[in-house]
């Protein structure tokens, strides 16, 4: 056995010690920042955690946290003013929808939801896509995009794996692909691929791996482009109401989940559909829509799969159907406390002060009736009642073992961090500071503003001082702060943009070249349908044509 040169094992551990030096040298590089004005210190902790959650030299939620060591010992906040932010109304209307989803996932809801949309569309390859997106993305409105495409995945791996089946069967009936290689984890589409070899592939075995691809980047993009619907959606929509009510304390509410969802989810089924076109355009092509004709052997046998899936689940429990009636409630709770077109349920029921009550209410409101409704009908409805359940209190439809087991706390801390984050911007005169930098934009349009930092945050998932530059060019705040939210959401490109790709990238089929190609084209998508979006219907629904009396409540600048 050869052994390695000196130098070569010298490099392997300083690499190995890498995490150790960024998070000892880091601090040390920067601090020159730490020792000037107050602004400076302030961008002295925004560049450390930036290093830090850039090379996850920490976990993330734990960079989260520097902000109250780092703050008080700075003279920038004081500790009390500091740890607030990492509790405020936005962070438990997170965790009130997290909770509602919990129970969706934990007694199959959303499965059953997938399987019965996919029976309804079909299993023609285009169509068969469309399903998959559809689903995908109505599920990411209301679950996160990383448990909406865990859950997705394996859904179109069974179907691949069906179709890939029946079309070896039928070009070589002597080859079992399952047979073909050792490693029984392997799925029969992944067989097929390793035991043939790419140069072997005919024109059917190819066009089936490209239909594979296809489908499985349907579903990342998917599960990012619904977040973007709803409030509870995506953690950027929920940092974007956080900053609103803590710039803005006046602004009167003007975003809610009625408010948001009028706007984004035009702005969602625009993207979806042209993210579908795209796709079937690379993956799949025109030719496979076939309505017409009748379905092909493949996609017969993919059919009674999910049928046999969905079959499987058996008839809707008890519990299912209440999961569903509070998911359902919280769902009309919400578009009715504010719809802004009329007088809301919060408006009646607190005399003319629906500030009382927000979404995180109604939110946390299911999420306790969760944990007090069980999950079996009571003894007197024995239609419903399972004769192999004891008698006795049946447990709860949530628990809190289950909620602990499934929430993702980390979550909770990472936005608490954004917060603390802004907070210190704003205090210590950094937002007012870059603002005056980027006072040159007075002479650019709005829409060309809103186009600039879609291009910035799609590119970086990063935009500093966005409301600071709309207060330095009399703009009203939501015309940048609306465009760098929904930009934040569309990573397509790369693995590690977001879960959802690299949960679908894991599965070995996809290059980051196949990611990168398809990925550039919906990243300009994105950027187009955000401007369309906010240049149009958003303008009417946000008044974004003047600048706002509830802007001029901040500190002057």
């Amino acid at each position: 056995m050869s052994v390695l040169p000196v130098w070569v094992r010298i490099l392997r551990r300083v690499w190995s010690l890498k995490t150790t030096f960024i998070l000892v040298f880091t601090p040390f590089l920067l601090l020159p920042l730490a020792t000037g004005t107050k602004e400076a210190a302030c961008a002295y902790v925004i560049a450390v955690m930036a290093v830090y959650w850039c090379t996850e030299a920490l976990p993330l939620a734990v960079t989260a946290l520097l902000p109250t060591v780092l703050f008080p010992l700075l003279g920038i906040m004081e500790s009390k003013d500091v740890c607030v932010q990492y509790l405020k109304d936005t962070n438990f209307l997170f965790v009130g929808g997290l909770l509602v989803a919990v129970a969706v996932e934990h007694w199959d809801v959303h499965k059953r939801i997938a399987l019965r949309v996919l029976l309804m569309v079909g299993v023609r390859p285009a169509l068969l896509m469309l399903g998959f997106m559809m689903v995908t993305a109505f599920l990411s409105m209301w679950i996160s995009n990383t448990a909406t495409t865990a859950m997705m995945v394996p859904i179109v791996q069974a179907v691949l794996d069906q179709l890939i089946l029946v079309l070896n069967v039928r070009i070589n009936p002597l080859h079992d692909p399952l047979l073909s290689v050792s490693s029984p984890s392997l799925s029969p589409l992944s067989s097929v691929v390793l035991s043939l070899g790419v140069e072997e592939l005919c024109d059917e075995e190819e066009e089936s791996l490209r239909r594979s691809k296809g489908l499985l980047l349907s579903v990342c993009y998917a599960a990012s482009i619904g977040g973007i619907a709803t409030l509870t959606g995506t953690g950027p929509n929920l940092v974007l109401v956080g900053q609103m009510s803590q710039l803005f304390p006046q602004n009167g509410d003007v975003i809610n989940f009625a408010s948001w969802f009028a706007f984004a989810f035009p702005t969602m089924i625009l993207m979806l559909l042209l993210a579908w076109l795209w796709l079937q355009l690379l993956y799949i092509g025109c030719k496979s829509c076939g309505c017409g004709s009748s379905r092909s052997e493949e996609e017969d046998s993919a059919f009674a799969l999910i049928q046999e899936q969905h079959r499987s689940l058996g008839p809707i429990s008890f519990a299912q159907c209440s999961v569903l009636l509070l998911f359902s409630l919280m769902v009309a709770l919400w578009f009715t406390r504010d719809p802004r077109f009329m007088d809301g349920w919060a408006t009646h029921l607190f005399n003319n002060n629906k500030e009382y009550v927000t979404d995180a209410t109604v939110a946390l409101f299911v999420a306790v009736l969760l944990f007090i409704l069980p999950s079996e009908p009571p003894t007197h409805l024995c239609f419903w009642r399972k004769s192999s359940v004891p008698a006795g209190p049946a447990p709860a439809l949530l628990t809190w073992g289950v909620a602990q087991k499934k929430m993702p706390w980390n979550i909770v801390l990472l936005l608490g961090g954004g917060f603390a984050l802004a907070k210190g911007s704003e205090e210590s005169g950094l937002s007012r500071w870059l603002g005056e930098q980027m006072t040159p934009l007075q002479s650019i349009p709005p829409w060309a503003v809103a186009v600039v930092i879609c291009l910035l945050v799609a590119t970086f998932t990063e935009c500093a001082s966005n409301v600071a530059t709309a207060q330095s060019m009399s703009l009203n705040p939501l015309y940048v702060m609306i465009p760098c939210t929904l930009s934040a959401s569309f990573a397509f490109m790369l693995p590690v943009a977001t879960p959802p790709n690299a949960i679908v990238f894991s599965y070995g089929y996809l290059k980051v070249s196949d990611m990168a190609r398809s990925g550039v084209v919906m990243n300009i998508i994105g950027i187009l349908c955000i401007s369309l979006a906010v240049n149009s219907w958003g303008r009417v629904l946000f008044g974004l044509d003047h600048f706002p009396e509830w802007a001029n409540t901040t500190a002057p600048l």
